[in-house]
Parts: structure tokens; sequence; C-alpha cells
């Protein structure tokens, strides 16, 4: 029986494996990012059979527009047709979607399909699904900095003193969800390439060898498990976590 106690409230995903997937078969590379298409929807249903709060997968970076121009075509093909086609699927999981990451330059038809897709999933109570499309940890601290500026382009030195983790967190592209309790990343790579620099400060890294398109429900079943042997002390020491605890316990 699966332990629902002390599930992490936001996991984020790094979906690394694909191509080597479909290289160590002899097969094009479009074939493994099309196979890895189909374990992202296998996650976002088991993520919500398992009443994750928050998901958010590595979709597209912005260092991955550099690939051949033939496999990002590609990539942005499975994006549309995720758009267009598991808008009904989402629903009746109750799984909502969001999209960050930087929109400009991305086809105009793949930005009408994020809003729609955001537009028609808004009302959903279920999972809330980010996904990070042509999106960077720098790009994204940076965002957030400008964003500050342009609300506020007269700060003098006073003001932006008083600029804290709260607000500037707020100015991030996760803007007020939670920071990830875990972050799974696939592919016998043990990194995190640039994603969610900011708010995975604090994160438990679970890495595992297994190719994205070979990830299944029982191995992120299992990445939860060895979160929820962890103890996350946030600077502090045992102790006072243990502390903490009967002090909450007894109140």
């Amino acid at each position: 029986m699966q332990n629902q106690q002390l599930l992490p409230d936001h996991v984020a995903i790094i979906m690394d494996g694909n191509g080597r997937w479909a290289e160590q078969r002899g097969l094009p590379r479009q074939d493994g990012h099309y196979q890895g298409a189909q374990t992202a929807r296998d996650i976002v249903r088991h993520a919500a059979h398992r009443q994750i709060p928050i998901l958010t997968l590595f979709g597209f970076s912005c260092e991955n527009s550099n690939r051949p121009q033939a496999e990002v075509s590609f990539l942005f093909g499975l994006m549309q047709q995720f758009m267009e086609q598991d808008v009904a699927l989402l629903s009746e999981h109750q799984i909502r979607v969001r999209v960050i990451g930087d929109r400009q330059g991305l086809p105009e038809s793949l930005v009408e399909g994020f809003d729609n897709i955001e537009e028609r999933t808004a009302l959903n109570v279920g999972t809330l699904v980010n996904i990070a499309i042509n999106y960077s940890g720098r790009w994204d601290v940076m965002q957030a900095v400008r964003r500050l500026l342009n609300d506020a382009p007269n700060l003098g030195p006073e003001q932006i003193r008083k600029i804290d983790d709260y607000a500037f967190s707020r100015m991030l592209a996760l803007g007020s969800l939670p920071d990830p309790d875990l972050l799974i990343r696939t592919g016998n790579v043990q990194r995190i390439s640039n994603f969610l620099l900011w708010n995975l400060a604090y994160s438990e890294l679970f890495f595992t060898s297994a190719l994205w398109p070979d990830f299944n429900a029982e191995q992120f079943d299992r990445a939860i498990d060895e979160y929820q042997l962890r103890e996350r002390r946030f600077g502090l020491t045992s102790e006072q976590i243990q502390t903490t605890r009967e002090m909450s316990i007894c109140s």
C-alpha cells in the first residue's frame, strides 16, 4: 500500500534521455522524443492519481533551440499535438496546465496552443502541471530582475534593501507557487542543467539511470518513497527539527 503521508507538495522532473534511448535501439532521435511524450502523459496521470498538488516538467530549454532544426521542429510539433489532443484527457483527471518560459521567438501557432490549453484547463481543481518550454534558470532570474525594475523604476537604495526573498520569488516564472520539494532527473546525469536555479535551493534531488522513455509509475513511486525517508532540515540541526515536531504535536 502506498504511503500517502509526507507526500511532496511539488515535484519537478528533468526528462532526460530521449535521444540516447532511440540511439541505443538504432532508431531516429525523433522516435525517442515521441516515446518520451507518451511517458510524460503517463507520469502526469500518475501524479494526479497520487494527488501530487504540483508537477513541473522541463520540456524544452532555451539551449535546446541550438539543436538541429529538424529535431527542434519535431519537438515543437509534439508540443502542438499535446496542446490540441490532450485537453479532454487532462480535464477528465482535473489536471490544470500552465506553460512557463520565454514565448518570444516561438512559433505563433504554438503560443496560441499554450494560451488555449491554459484557458481550457483553468477551472480544473486537481494537479497543477507546469510545463517549462524555452526555459532556463538564468533567463528566469534575469526576467524577474527586469520585472522588478519595470514595476518600480525609481527605487532608491532604501527601497531596494527591502526587497526580500518572497518579493523576488513572486517575479519568477513559478510566481507564488511553493518551491519543488523533490527534483527527479532521469538519464544517468547528475546535474540540474540550468533548471529552476532559484527554486531548487532546498529541493531533495533524486537521480536515476533510467532513460526518460523507460521511466514509469513504479519508478516515480520509488522516488517518492526515498523522499519520504529523507530529513529536510533547511539549515537546522536534527535536534531542532525534532523539537519543532514535538512542539507541533503538543500544540
